[in-house]
């Protein structure tokens, strides 16, 4: 059972903000399925409305992450974009009847919940001000994060940070729905929280918000498929063409279909290599394109990540 309770709250009577539901939505549609349309995440999409009879409220908030994290399931993801707030006490995720000191749901309290739920991989995703500080410990120094095994975090911004909004959507949750569809997957099309975290980190510059990543996990599970960058039958060739790990492959010019005279065999094993190529595994030796080093009759390598993939496969691991 995979479960995913996701939030979105535009409706606040100071400062109402535009894009949170839609962030939702998002979310929401990145989850449900795989990118091949199986079924992924049992979601339950909670959104803010113009309506004031039914306002989310710190009580129902508390109760539906108090539901999602105290039910058994393999993995459990709470995403939440709204406003965040801060005081001397905490942070909070704001609710809209929050007022002065009843702010919302305060971080503490969720990560409480996290870390105390029957769930085997609780991950946390908050696109709100001042997020960052979920998981840290007064008790131990507000700089150090206290979470069982299990737990993830990723937030938008830093624990002093607003986190900003660009064409009618939060930027940081723009950049996790890319990495969702397929941006932060690996080789294999594994899409993992830290994936998403580096994808993040990357595209965002030192001046804007910085996400946190905090996780505190011993096998990383992955929150979503996409169809791998290298067809499982093909990466399985690579202790075929690499008898060692170690060995240098000679090319020559018929593994060129460009070049004269014509070597079907070869060929295929050259498109192959490139997708190796491509997707890190592999380095031309002594020149930069792999068609230089074919015609030229020079060698190609495994780089420390195709050595990786290598051992996996020799391993029987894949």
């Amino acid at each position: 059972m995979r479960r995913a309770l996701i939030i979105g709250i535009n409706h606040y009577k100071n400062a109402p903000l535009k894009g949170c539901i839609k962030d939702a939505e998002k979310i929401n549609s990145a989850l449900a399925t795989h990118e091949d349309g199986s079924p992924n995440f049992d979601c339950k999409l909670l959104t803010s409305s113009e309506d004031a009879k039914y306002p989310i409220t710190v009580a129902k908030l508390k109760k539906n992450i108090h539901n999602l994290f105290h039910q058994e399931a393999e993995i459990a993801v709470l995403y939440f974009s709204g406003h965040g707030a801060t005081n001397d006490i905490g942070s909070y995720i704001v609710t809209q009847d929050a007022h002065k000191y009843n702010e919302g749901v305060s971080l503490q309290e969720i990560i409480t919940m996290a870390n105390t739920s029957k769930v085997k991989e609780a991950i946390i995703i908050l696109d709100a001000c001042h997020s960052g500080q979920l998981g840290n410990s007064l008790e131990f120094g507000n700089r150090k994060a206290v979470l069982r095994e299990g737990v993830s975090v990723l937030s938008s911004s830093r624990d002093t940070q607003y986190s900003v909004e660009r064409n009618g959507s939060g930027l940081f949750t723009t950049i996790i729905y890319e990495a969702m569809n397929g941006g932060a997957s690996d080789i294999l099309g594994n899409i993992t929280v830290a994936g998403i975290y580096y994808f993040a980190d990357q595209l965002l510059n030192s001046w804007e918000q910085r996400p946190v990543f905090k996780s505190h996990i011993s096998k990383m599970a992955s929150l979503r498929y996409c169809p791998p960058k290298i067809p499982l039958e093909i990466l399985r060739e690579l202790p075929v063409y690499f008898e060692e790990k170690e060995q240098k492959l000679q090319l020559n010019p018929l593994y060129e279909a460009s070049i004269s005279p014509r070597n079907e065999v070869f060929e295929e094993i050259m498109k192959h290599l490139r997708m190796f190529h491509t997707n890190g595994l592999l380095l031309p030796v002594d020149t930069l394109f792999m068609y230089d080093a074919a015609k030229d009759s020079k060698a190609c390598e495994l780089t420390s990540l195709g050595k990786f993939y290598w051992d996996l496969v020799s391993k029987k691991q894949l």
